[in-house]
């Protein structure tokens, strides 16, 4: 070995006449957590290999050697096609994860990076033609199309999630009919709603979550190959044809933005991070309404487990590690925004920190979403527990109001009268629809006969008549409507 020739066949020991440090070496490699990018970095590499051909770099018969031999390196390991799958299972993904992992970095101990462990194996596939196809690429280039090529797999993985959920959640509040449930502000029993309302409110969430990922995919969808390493390649490549050989829109338009561009995935983190809050406050609901006090469900047994100490207990797990969960997405989203914020243009070693984070919100985002779906369709409600509590309270003394202002009293008054009932009612004992005709009218003559219907629990739910509201008619419009636009959502952009 020369002297100046790093072990391993560094991709830049030519400038340097000392090996590096030996702790360094391996605490600054990137390989142990990049082998992710594997198949990314295949596509990415194929791409380069016909640009480069297109400009006389690589004649026919090398660009087909070429691109064999990165199809060969593909196969290094099995099942890549199953890694961020929402249908694979989570805990099966992670178990994946490791035996890829482990065996790809024990197999090339010298590699510093996912970049120079495919030209590696290339090299072994095809012998020194490998070492053309770096002509004109710079490793700023290719992380920064990796990892976009990386977060456009995840965010349609994270799609298809989302849309197999919200086809749970539809599910569910189709099957609850016009079962009724309290709902809360302050967390006091507020009026009475539909359970179906309650479980829409999630879908026009996830709804949102949907569209802000579609939105992220449209924006970051433009390849950096042939930026070089700051300032452009130095040869003359035709940059449309990379770009079209791995489906992005265009080439990126500045070759500085394009190699230390991480909006892409900060934004990526950040629409993570909202549906992780849309998760924690499902769970968190579900968590309460588990409870004995609440006794609104029943948790599935395939989605709990018990207590070592106490016989008795069905803990609550799932929703409990969910909630937990949305925090590791928000930190992701943090973690990026404090790299990034700081950085001068362009390329920085730091970015390499950047990479975990990416990853790890994009297997706890699958996570979730693997288990969601079938423990959304696996509960089951206490319709006849949560109509007693959708009873209880004076959930009806909104409708009261209101049947007042249908008689000409101004609302503020309107509200004093029936406010001066309930607390007439509370000193007696007994529910609003339960006062005598006779002990209303001393708060006002215009209680009628038709008082109590108007406050029924139906009346309630069917005075809240408008578009959004818990009005039966109403929310199986929504229902209807609501399926209608999931059933058309585009989870595939290939």
């Amino acid at each position: 070995m020369a002297k100046n020739q790093q072990p391993g066949g560094k991709m830049w020991s030519g400038r340097f006449r000392e090996p590096l440090d030996s702790t360094f070496e391996q605490w600054q490699r990137s390989f142990p957590f990049d082998w992710r990018l594997l198949p990314q970095e295949i596509a990415a590499s194929s791409a380069h290999a016909r640009m480069i051909a297109a400009a006389g770099i690589l004649t026919p018969a090398e660009l087909d050697k070429t691109l064999a031999g990165l199809a060969a390196v593909a196969k290094r390991p099995d099942a890549w096609a199953t890694r961020i799958s929402m249908d694979g299972g989570a805990a099966q993904a992670a178990q994946l994860d490791r035996q890829v992992g482990t065996a790809l970095v024990a197999s090339s101990p010298h590699a510093e990076d996912i970049h120079h462990y495919v030209e590696l194996e290339l090299t072994k596939e095809i012998g020194d033609l490998a070492l053309k196809l770096h002509t004109g690429r710079s490793r700023n280039e290719q992380i920064a199309t990796d990892m976009r090529l990386f977060v456009r797999d995840s965010i349609d993985a994270t799609l298809l999630g989302l849309k197999n959920w919200l086809t749970a959640l539809i599910e569910q509040a189709e099957k609850s009919g016009n079962a009724v449930m309290p709902s809360y502000t302050h967390l006091q029993r507020a009026e009475p709603v539909l359970l179906a309302h309650w479980l829409l409110s999630y879908v026009s969430m996830l709804e949102r979550d949907f569209s802000r990922l579609t939105d992220a995919r449209k924006r970051m969808n433009l390849c950096p190959l042939g930026s070089g390493a700051v300032a452009g390649a130095t040869l003359k490549l035709d940059r449309t044809i990379a770009a079209a050989a791995l489906n992005f829109d265009a080439p990126t338009p500045n070759s500085m933005d394009a190699t230390s561009d991480r909006d892409f995935a900060l934004e990526f983190t950040q629409c993570l991070a909202t549906p992780g809050i849309h998760i924690s406050r499902f769970a968190e609901e579900l968590t309460l309404y588990a409870t004995a006090e609440f006794g609104f469900l029943d948790l599935p047994e395939a989605f709990s487990t018990g207590s070592s100490a106490m016989p008795q207990k069905k803990n609550p797990d799932l929703t409990e590690l969910a909630r937990g969960k949305s925090g590791r997405l928000l930190g992701a989203s943090n973690t990026l925004a404090m790299l990034i914020k700081g950085l001068p243009l362009a390329y920085n070693k730091d970015l390499q920190e950047g990479q975990e984070p990416v990853f790890d919100a994009a297997a706890t985002i699958a996570g979730l979403l693997a288990v969601l779906p079938p423990f959304t369709r696996a509960l089951r409600f206490n319709h006849e527990r949560m109509q007693q509590a959708a009873q209880a309270g004076y959930l009806n003394a909104m409708a009261a109001a209101t049947y007042l202002v249908h008689k000409g009293i101004p609302f503020r008054k309107a509200h004093e009268k029936v406010g001066n009932a309930v607390r007439f009612a509370l000193d007696k004992g007994c529910e609003l629809n339960q006062l005598p005709l006779a002990d209303l009218k001393q708060f006002g003559e215009e209680f009628g006969n038709d008082f109590h219907a108007a406050i029924s629990l139906q009346s309630t739910l069917d005075c809240h008549d408008v578009l959004g509201g818990t009005a039966t008619a109403r929310v199986k419009e929504a229902l209807a409507a609501a399926k209608a636009r999931v059933a058309k959502l585009q989870v595939s952009h290939a």
